[in-house]
């Protein structure tokens, strides 16, 4: 544990802020009294639920039919021969 004075901290904070992540307590005083503990946040991953938006998203039976008008658009004449130009 490693006790700093406020004015240190000010200057300092950064260096504590990684102190703290590396494991060190940091103790905050002024007057040599404690005031604060600097130590990280404990960070918990969310917990993701599978099927949550089940039902609300529609697929059409038809979104991967071919699309005439976008290949004319695409390839021009030549959307309805066999051969790619």
């Amino acid at each position: 544990m490693r006790e700093v004075n406020l004015h240190f901290a000010k200057t300092h904070l950064s260096r504590l802020v990684d102190e703290a992540l590396a494991g060190e307590v940091v103790v905050i005083a002024r007057n040599g009294t404690a005031l604060v503990r600097l130590t990280p946040l404990e960070v918990r991953p969310k917990v993701r639920v599978l099927g949550k938006d089940q039902g609300k998203i529609l697929i059409a039976e038809d979104f991967d039919d071919p699309m005439p008008e976008l290949e004319g658009l695409i390839y021009g004449d030549h959307a309805d021969d066999t051969d790619p130009p």
